[in-house]
Order: C-alpha cells, then structure tokens, then sequence
C-alpha cells in the first residue's frame, strides 16, 4: 500500500483541525483513514490554476474542487483585482454564471460572496447561462471581470472555475500569473473575507442578473446573420434542423437565437433538453464524440432533419452532424465544420461587397490549415495562436486596438468558433445559427454541406486531420507525460513513414512571439504535420496529426502511417 508523503500528512491535518473547515468535509476526509492512496491524490498538491482556471475532482482536498479551493481562488482574484483596478472610479464589480454541474450553483455564490467580502461588486446569474454569454456581458455591462464555473465537457465528477479579464477573455499567462502569486499567499481558509448573502445583497455587493442581459446577448448574436432576410423568408422554412443541448447550458439561447433569425423547424431532442449533472444519457457530454448523438440521430431519422447540431455543457463548442452520400449521418470534425464555416461567412461577404481589405482569420497551431487556405483565397489574413481560445480573443483585443485587422472569424480544432467581436470566447450558440444558415443557403442550391466539403476538397486539397489523446491518471500520470514529452525532445526522429522531418518547432522557448508553451510539433518533407501537447484542462496527453493528399485515398494512407508509427512510440 502506497505511503503518505509528509506533506500530505500535515496538510489532511490541518483541514482536521481549521475551525473554518465544516464537520461534512472532515467526515468525509475520516473516511479515508485507512485508504491513505486515496488521502495522497487529494492532498499531494493544490488543485492547479492552470489554462484559465481550476478544474479537477468535486471532494474534499487542496487538489480537488471544493467551496474551500474555490474560495481559496476567489481570494486570490479579488486581491488582483484590487492591485490593479482598485484606484478606478466606482467599485470594481465582477459577473458570474455556471453551468448545470454538481455545485455550480454553490460554487458561483460562493466566489459572489467572496468577491463582496472584499468590497467587489459580484453580478450573479441566478441559473445556468453559457460561457459565451458570460464574456460577453463582462464586455456589455463593463465589468472589471468575470467567472464562470465549468468544466466543459469533462466527466460528471469534474467541475471547474474559470477567470475573465475585463476585455471578456479568459487570463493569459502574464495575468494568470500574477492572479496565481497572490492565491498562493492565501495561506490559510481564516484569510479568506466573506460576507453573507443577505449582508452582500443589503449593501449592493451581490448584484442578480436576468432576463434583459439575456435578451441583449440573443439579439446581439443574431445580428451576426449574414442572410437573414433569405432565412426568414424562405430557406428557414425549407431546413429541418435537430438539437441537443446535451443538458446543459444551450437550450434556451441556442433555440432563441435560430428562431430569431428566421428557422421554423427545429427539434429538441426531449431527452437530453433539461439539465442533468449527471448527464445520464451519455457517457460524455461532448459534441466532438460521435456517441453524443445517438439520439439526436434517431430523432432525425424519423423527422428527416437536414443537419444535427450539438453542444457542450457551457455551450461553447459545437458539433454537427450531415448525411453523406449513402445518406448515413457522419459527424464533422472540427476542422470540417470551420471549414465550411469560413467558407460560407467570407464568401457571401465578398458576394455583398462587406469583405472588409484587412480582414483576420484567426486559428491554433494545431488547427487544420484548410481553414487557412480558403481564407487566403478570399483575400483575409490568417494569423497562428497557441491552444486555447484566450489567445484569439487576445489578439481580437489587439486589432481593436491597433486597427491593423478586422477580425472576422476565430476557431480550433476542438470545436470552438467566434464570429464577431461581442465576446472574447468561443461560442456555440453563434456557431449553431452559422453552421445551420450555411445548411440552409447550400440546400437552397441543392446542396448538402457534405456536398460542400467534397466541393471544398476538390478545390483546395485533401486536408486530412486526426486527434490521438493518451489519459494518464493521478500524480504517475503526470510523471509519465513529462516524460514523453522529454523523449521526444531530447530524441527527435529524422523521420517519419519514409518523410524527412524538416523542421522541429518547440513551443518551450517562445517561438513567433508565441508565450512559452510545452508544445512540440514536427513538420515533415511533404507538407505533413504531428504534435505532442500535455492537456491544460485534463489529465492528457494529445497527438495531433495533419496531411494532405492528392485524393481521399492517398491522404488517408498518408494518415495511417504518419500516426501508427507516432503513437507506436508514444505507446513504447
């Protein structure tokens, strides 16, 4: 049986004894006595504020999420906050939302209740509203921030928390920094200044949001349409479109926003429209996976739906589903949707004269570059950032700034897309209206948006992409992904299935005035791609891997020995 290290000894001791720890979390620690593994991977280190946030295990323990982490945090923030907006005119204030998670609702007062005990104006949704939604009214309602407790589309015992600058992004790293330093002075639960609900709402510090932020991120989204007019009047008449809101978030703005702009036949599947977080109908409540769809696929088998959309949890990834050629349902991936996506957007813009001369597409590293190249051909600048959608949201910020671009369209692989410059974070309610507006103009040509993308294909290339992740549990887990990461940077292949390796980009040293970043990728000799990325958000390891071929074919045998021989040594 595995040992206890000393800190973690001291630290199970010390919530024991901490008067400001409640007798249900010490019960619940008693209970593992004799289990002291179990005491060792909730103890060994504090949860870490890793990409945006916490997100871990919902128990008792500094490394899983608890009201005592999340506590911990907010502390930590409202001291950023402080420092640097503390001297402004007026109370600096923060908005917070959650999904329909086990907690959420109790982890978002308590982070309220914190941020008032320090004098922060805390402006709370009263039930679930997306991520989307929350970077958007901290840009709406000029807020100096902004929370928002999820894990997205992580299993059911997950939760999370994640933090929003006053552009509506979530933190980048020299931000995230600083707001780490001051969590870490956080030495004890006693330091944490909190105030009741009743004491926060009496003296205006608990502020509670509703239906007309709601109602101005519905109409703000919708004015995004690019044929608005054509989907009231005729093509959303002709579309039948299926959604899940996989119980989560999505339900009401996503179905909202598609009546808005003008869809008449759309169907929920019943099943899996209220919250649930337990997401029993799943085994992940994610719309990358195929299985997610299951029953939105046999409710549109029996409707005849045109397209089938997704979403997380917190609504903001997006997955759709099309029929092919055979007439079976296949799921997009995220790099086919945003394909289609740019596609559609940029060219009925340049059809209507609105393609601005400085227009921005902007991607991840990891992120297919047919994307890049259908933007190219319309004339729009495609510019790179590391994973993670703060940093298209930063550089959204920059262009407002400098005036240099127009941003137009910001996505990733892992299907996230932002149109517009409302928010500063992916947003599945906006990709849901796009994605079934490009079905409906394509269907007006007689068009599916399988169609499409073989048209695509045809035009620019073969563009074929696939994601290999590795879950590597607990603190061994993580050892073990160090240490692949290790072995490929001190032993890179000169090649790979017969192709050179040209050129080896390592993100650790801060390449392309990128922020450092434990981030390997290897482009080979004939335009292929694969790279090795530690997750931010799970116990990971991902394997990302491009090519592109002459046909369908060639690109799918170039695939399958790039990856075989990657992964038989990431295996090994």
């Amino acid at each position: 049986m595995a040992e206890m290290s000393q800190r973690t000894k001291d630290t199970v001791q010390r919530w024991l004894n901490d008067p400001y720890v409640d007798e249900e979390t010490k019960q619940e620690l008693r209970t593992f006595e004799n289990d002291p593994q179990e005491l060792e991977e909730r103890f060994y280190r504090d949860l870490e504020f890793g990409t945006g946030g916490l997100r871990g295990i919902i128990g008792a323990g500094s490394n899983r999420i608890n009201k005592y982490t999340v506590g911990r945090a907010t502390q930590g923030l409202a001291r950023y906050i402080l420092e640097v907006h503390g001297a402004e005119e007026g109370k600096p204030s923060v908005v917070i939302a959650h999904d329909s998670r086990h907690f959420s609702p109790e982890f978002a007062l308590e982070a309220a209740l914190v941020l008032a005990g320090n004098g922060i104006v805390a402006k709370l949704y009263p039930s679930l509203r997306s991520t989307p939604q929350l970077s958007f009214s901290v840009r709406h309602l000029g807020a100096t921030g902004g929370i928002v407790i999820t894990a997205s589309h992580n299993p059911p015992e997950y939760n999370g928390y994640k933090v929003y600058n006053s552009e509506g992004g979530q933190l980048v790293p020299h931000e995230a920094e600083v707001v780490i330093s001051h969590i870490q002075e956080v030495d004890s639960f006693a330091a944490v200044k909190k105030m009741t609900r009743e004491q926060a709402e009496a003296e205006g510090l608990l502020v509670w949001l509703g239906d007309e932020e709601d109602q101005a991120f519905i109409d703000t989204v919708a004015d995004i349409s690019v044929n608005r007019d054509a989907i009231s009047s005729t093509l959303g008449q002709d579309i039948k479109i299926v959604y899940t809101p996989l119980h989560g978030a999505g339900n009401m703005p996503v179905r909202k926003v598609l009546e808005r702009v003008g869809f008449k036949n759309v169907f929920v599947v019943p099943e899996q429209e209220q919250p649930d977080a337990d997401f029993s109908t799943v085994k992940s409540p994610n719309p990358e996976e195929r299985e997610a769809f299951t029953m939105a696929m046999k409710l549109g088998e029996e409707v005849g739906a045109d397209i089938l959309i997704g979403t997380d949890p917190d609504a903001d990834r997006m997955g759709a589903v099309v029929k092919n050629s055979q007439g079976e349902y296949v799921v997009l991936t995220g790099n086919q949707s945003g394909a289609i996506m740019i596609h559609y957007l940029l060219s009925q813009l340049k059809e209507a004269g609105k393609l601005p001369d400085n227009a921005a597409v902007v991607k991840t590293i990891v992120t297919s570059e047919m994307g890049a190249t259908i933007a190219q051909f319309y004339g729009a600048t495609v510019l790179n950032t590391l994973t993670g959608f703060k940093y298209i949201g930063e550089k959204m910020t920059q262009f407002q700034k400098n005036g240099q671009h127009t941003f137009l369209f910001g996505y990733e692989e892992s299907y996230g897309y932002l149109a517009g410059t409302y928010a500063r974070d992916k947003d599945a309610v906006l990709a849901s209206m796009l994605i079934c507006e490009a079905a409906a103009y394509y269907k007006g040509q007689g068009k599916t948006l399988y169609n499409v993308m073989e048209e695509l294909y045809d035009q620019f290339g073969y563009f074929l992409e696939n994601l290999e992740s590795r879950t590597l549990k607990g603190k061994n887990g993580i050892a073990q992904i160090q240490g692949i990461m290790s072995d490929w940077r001190s032993a890179p292949p000169e090649q790979v299935g017969g192709v050179a390796i040209e050129t080896v980009l390592d993100y650790a040293e801060g390449l392309n005035g990128l922020p450092k970043e434990n981030v390997l990728k290897y482009m080979l000799a004939d335009g292929s791609w694969f790279c090795l990325r530690p997750s931010g958000t799970e116990p990971k390891i991902k394997v990302y891997f491009a090519v592109r071929g002459q046909s369908l074919e060639d690109a799918q045998q170039k695939m399958q020995n790039l990856s075989g021989q990657v992964m038989a040594r990431v295996d090994a």
